[in-house]
């Protein structure tokens, strides 16, 4: 084998690799005619599905995603010599190395089949250096989906390593290393240590930050419809809305506006000006795209955008239908393409003929145009037998399976039938110089929809039916009432999971395999909340978002993040240079660095300004972040050490949180004498002398609270059981977690529990701990469920 430099420390195959198993391509193939091969692949799940298909002439084994990377607690990157990344074993991985290496023994031939995207190409090309031998040849082994003919085809036409999906990969984590690594230590010390920025994070929590404030800063206007119920010829009675004055659009600003208008209606003689009838077509929609899938899974499923991307690669990787017989259910899901092969579109079709019938089947199958910046590396995500019906399988697969996998059958399917047709009446009504409209609609044909309706908040889906009278130009009506009301305008709409997937798909802003990601990350660090499905900065969020935009308009700048997108397509497309992509970047953000360094408001020393006072000396009032997080302090401290937790009403302006009512104690004060009372500070409940401030006695109850149980917020997970998880002490002094209901209940666990449930399989809550390696981070509390997110 021969390897030779790319300027990034690496080393590809020849361009082509002739693999003589010529008996690959032949159905009744079950091995290679040649020595036996090594498999290498991502996730170990796939291990038995391809050894399944490939025979005992393949061995297969997993690197278990990444096995090299950047160092964890350094930058990593050498930038006076060209952005060289100095690669890493990742940590726990010495394991899988030793057992690929044993896998590989003397072969000759490796198979490289981790996923088939820039991860994966990735992972192959670090395989490929941890296994190079003289005379070892290396083919790279595309498996869009895990069936017998997909895994057949793919082994039969191996590829190189592509040099350029690996260069595109690699900029893109050199980038991210860049901006996380060099920005977050400034933010150590400006703001709070353990504090995080990334490339596209950051955009992503500028983006609600920015919807947020376009809320606080809303004034809604009052207006005031105008419902009219009239009466044809024959029942119904229907109801139609005013809308135009003299032909003209017509708006009433308030209820006098409104009083005056029924008063002219009341002498007004109603009467049909014209009834039209036309007929709707409803499209299907496209097969789908990573994107798509999220958006659907969220509000058709009530999963999140992780959980989604979790149980897709379950689907995807294979599982059991029968006993011994695990098979892949569905194709890749990392895509943004909507094509489909010819033989998948031909099986659709079939299956529609058979199941629904020639009125339901289109002449000619449907085809679906990709968005400009679509890569069309993979299919749309589609089942991989559409013959494999929801059905017929729901007992081999888990609520979340079966529930997602019917998601992704249904729509494929769908996107090969006919149109909708929906018939629409529309009148229009005249009284005197105003002018009523009424319309109504009616299902024809129902096509695609007889098995994918939309979903009920989707803004396409179909309005309520509303059954018209027979009615006809020239109608004289009667009105039984005129109904005034009064609406005032909406502010825009906060994010929802599937609404920032869609913005961020739409500003280019992440690829396919990011925005899952990117939404945990968001959450994880504390810049924003998801409070009844939708996205709300926090303080925090709102501190950090305003430094970064000043210092760094870059990087919070969307246009620029979409371009630097673009660039990193273009990498993988062999059309640019990534060192000179990364050069270009750098020059300016490095500018930005020092001036951040130097410039950057320090929240810490001065805070920030606000447009309040001290309430003890009358000194300005600034925000600070503590360990507890952000809080008012005044200027004037040491002299004045006055503080106050804050909130913000709904016009975004900052209210001072006064403290809770001083409660009375038995205690009495150790030093004068006095009462005791209880109060509640920045740093808990404490106990104050009520001579205060001519005695400034405290005692801290933070530590009665934990040998009381101090609150987690986090429900006992016993089934049946009622009680909370508090901190306590054990007899030997160790902090533990149990159940407020001992000694009925006798829960406990070591880990500290926090109060956010899972992203992936949704239990109830994380927990939270550290490794001297690892540093601290949150981990499911259920055994089964491998989320884990660094904090």
């Amino acid at each position: 084998m021969e390897y030779w430099s790319d300027g990034f420390n690496g080393w590809h195959c020849p361009p082509k690799i002739r693999i003589p198993h010529s008996e690959i391509r032949n159905p009744k193939w079950k091995g290679s005619p040649l020595s036996k091969s090594l498999v290498v692949v991502e996730s170990p799940t796939k291990i038995r599905t391809l050894k399944k298909y490939l025979g005992p002439d393949f061995d297969v084994a997993a690197t278990v995603g990444h096995i090299k990377d950047l160092p964890v607690k350094e930058l990593g990157v050498s930038i006076e010599h060209g952005f060289k990344p100095q690669y890493t074993t990742v940590q726990g991985k010495e394991k899988v190395i030793r057992a690929l290496r044993k896998a590989a023994g003397n072969l000759n031939d490796i198979y490289l089949a981790p996923d088939p995207d820039r991860e994966g190409e990735a992972i192959a090309w670090h395989t490929a250096e941890i296994l190079k031998k003289k005379g070892r040849r290396f083919h790279r082994v595309l498996f869009h989906e895990l069936t017998q003919n997909a895994i057949r085809a793919a082994m039969a036409s191996p590829q190189s390593i592509d040099k350029h999906k690996f260069e595109s990969q690699q900029a893109r984590r050199i980038l991210d290393r860049l901006v996380g690594y060099q920005i977050s230590p400034i933010l150590w010390q400006k703001v709070l240590r353990g504090l995080s920025a990334g490339r596209v994070q950051s955009v992503a929590v500028c983006m609600i930050c920015e919807r947020e404030r376009e809320i606080h800063a809303f004034q809604p206007e009052e207006y005031w419809s105008v419902t009219a119920q009239l009466e044809g010829e024959s029942p119904p009675p229907f109801l139609a809305r005013l809308t135009k004055k003299h032909n003209k659009k017509l708006r009433i600003p308030d209820e006098k506006a409104s009083q005056a208008i029924l008063k002219e209606l009341a002498k007004a003689r109603f009467k049909v000006e014209k009834v039209e009838h036309k007929t709707q077509k409803r499209n299907p929609p496209p097969p789908l795209t990573t994107s798509k899938l999220q958006q659907e899974a969220i509000r058709r499923l009530r999963f999140s955008a992780r959980k989604t991307m979790a149980v897709a690669q379950q689907l995807y990787e294979g599982l059991e239908l029968d006993p011994g017989e695990p098979v892949g259910l569905i194709t890749y899901m990392r895509t943004d393409s909507t094509r489909v092969a010819e033989e998948a579109v031909h099986e659709a079709r079939h299956f529609i003929h058979d199941e629904f019938g020639t009125d339901y089947l289109p002449a000619k199958p449907n085809i679906y145009k990709n968005k400009k910046r679509a890569q069309d590396a993979h299919e749309a995500i589609r089942p991989t037998s559409v013959f494999r019906k929801p059905t017929d399988i729901a007992r081999f697969l888990s609520n979340d399976q079966i529930a997602l996998y019917e998601l992704i059958w249904k729509r494929f399917v769908a996107c090969q039938m006919k149109s909708a047709l929906i018939d629409q009446t529309s009148v229009t009504i005249s009284a005197g110089p105003y002018v009523f409209q009424a319309s109504g609609s009616v299902m024809r044909f129902p096509g695609f929809m007889a098995l994918y309706p939309p979903s009920n908040d989707n803004e396409s889906q179909t309005k309520n039916k509303v059954t018209l009278p027979p009615l006809s130009d020239g109608m004289l009506l009667k009105c039984h009432r005129l109904e005034p009301k009064q609406h005032f305008t909406q502010p825009p709409p906060r994010f929802s999971e599937a609404s920032l997937v869609k913005e961020l798909e739409e500003n280019g802003i992440g690829r396919p395999s990011t925005y899952a990601t990117i939404l945990t990350t968001i959450r994880g660090k504390g810049y924003v909340d998801l409070v009844k499905g939708l996205f709300r900065p926090s303080e925090l969020g709102f501190i950090v978002n305003d430094l970064l935009i000043e210092s760094f308009p870059d990087i919070l700048n969307v246009d620029f993040t979409a371009r630097m997108e673009e660039s990193l397509d273009k990498i993988e497309e062999g059309e640019i240079d990534a060192v000179a992509v990364l050069k270009g970047f750098y020059n300016s953000f490095k500018k930005d660095l020092e001036r951040a360094a130097k410039e950057m408001n320090s929240v810490k020393g001065n805070g920030l300004a606000v447009h309040l006072n001290c309430q003890v000396c009358g000194q300005p009032l600034r925000i600070k972040v503590g360990k507890n997080g952000p809080f008012l302090a005044c200027s004037g401290y040491p002299n004045c050490n006055f503080t106050r937790n804050y909130t913000r009403n709904e016009k975004g302006q900052i209210e001072i949180e006064q403290p809770a009512a001083e409660q009375p104690t038995n205690e009495i004060c150790g030093k004068c004498g006095n009462p005791m009372v209880r109060k509640q500070g920045r740093f808990g409940p404490f106990l104050a002398c009520s001579a205060y401030p001519a005695c400034k006695n405290t005692r801290s109850l933070n530590a009665e609270a934990t040998r009381k149980g101090e609150p987690t917020g986090v429900k006992c997970p016993e089934k049946g059981c009622d009680g909370e998880l508090v901190a306590r002490r054990s007899k030997r002094g160790k902090l533990f977690y149990g159940c407020t209901r001992y000694p009925s209940c006798t829960f406990a666990i070591w880990d500290k529990p926090v109060p956010q449930s899972c992203p992936e399989c949704s239990a109830p809550f994380l927990v939270e701990r550290a490794t001297k390696k690892e540093g601290p981070y949150l981990k499911c509390f259920n055994k089964e469920c491998s989320y884990k997110e660094s904090l």
